[in-house]
């Protein structure tokens, strides 16, 4: 019988919310709808058992997980499904790197260490890196601030055995993963792209502390798309009533045959917390298998499931 992967996961917001909730439909229903692999190195989406979970809200910290992703600002819908009480209390989270050691003790029999904070913290993502090191733990950083590109990061991973899965993740039906689709499908019919942008607007406590923080996550949107130089990214832009969805506006000029102008707008909507917990259900058990494996450092079948894999500009 296969050992379920013990997860700890930091940030206990609309994405944490979401992957919580799938995986207990899952284990309730069975249903595969959404679900890329459903098996990944002999692990099933319900093979995860969450052990840990960090946050600095003060609503939220000594709350059980299952209890504190409802809570405000939290506004990802309720699935119906049952979802008992985890056991899992919200430990008060890192503001800075004094409090590595505490984290580090805290972490014991964990193996995966899901980063999925909000962006533009970086020596915050790097503290839990820290944290995740010492206690021999896979780091999966799902946000834009970069760990697994700075080479020394990847170095100390790999030395030790450890996995460091990095960095951005690319959403199962996202905004990047559509325009990346169109511009290379432009390429392969022989067209010349002459301009191309995306807008995206959302309403969750991350779009909001994005459009406050934005650092490297305009930066980290080109690097997921195969014709940078002619993207515009537009910043991002905060609406609270549109709440856990998002939605992106998408812009692409371009030449065919005879110079003959092509255009194309497409919009796309979509609930962003799912998206991020499609795709974090496949680098948690990547991760637990490289770690499980001895495999350290960067690995590479998680490359296709980020934004911004080691590389990549910063």
């Amino acid at each position: 019988m296969i050992e379920r992967v013990k997860v700890a996961v930091v940030g206990v917001g609309n994405n944490t919310s979401a992957l919580v909730q799938g995986i207990a439909l899952h284990r309730h229903s069975g249903s595969l709808v959404g679900v890329r692999r459903p098996i990944v190195d002999g692990l099933a989406v319900g093979d995860i058992e969450f052990v840990a979970a960090f946050a600095t809200s003060p609503e939220k910290v000594g709350r059980d997980l299952t209890e504190a992703i409802f809570l405000p600002p939290n506004n990802f819908p309720r699935l119906d499904c049952d979802l008992p009480e985890a056991g899992v209390p919200v430990t008060e989270g890192l503001v800075d790197a004094s409090g590595v050691d505490r984290v580090a003790a805290a972490l014991a029999g964990a193996e995966v260490l899901l980063y999925s904070a909000p962006s533009g913290r970086p020596q915050t993502a790097r503290a839990y890196a820290e944290a995740a090191h010492q206690a021999g733990l896979a780091f999966v950083n799902t946000t834009s601030d970069p760990v697994a590109r700075d080479p020394q990061w990847m170095g100390r991973f790999e030395a030790a055995g450890l996995p460091l899965i990095g960095d951005d993740l690319a959403s199962q039906f996202g905004t990047s993963v559509l325009h990346n689709a169109l511009l290379l499908l432009l390429r392969e019919r022989g067209l010349t792209l002459v301009s191309s942008y995306q807008v995206n607007l959302g309403g969750t406590e991350d779009f909001r502390n994005l459009v406050e923080n934005p650092n490297t996550k305009k930066q980290s949107k080109l690097n997921a798309l195969s014709a940078a130089d002619r993207v515009e990214v537009a910043p991002l832009g905060y609406l609270p009533h549109l709440a856990s969805q998002k939605v992106a506006h998408l812009n692409l000029e371009a030449q065919g045959w005879g110079e003959t102008s092509v255009s194309l707008d497409v919009k796309l909507k979509v609930h962003d917390p799912s998206g991020a917990a499609g795709v974090n259900i496949d680098l948690i058990r990547i991760a637990a298998s490289a770690l499980r494996d001895g495999r350290g450092g960067h690995v590479a079948e998680a490359t296709s499931l980020l934004k911004s894999p080691p590389g990549t500009a910063i």
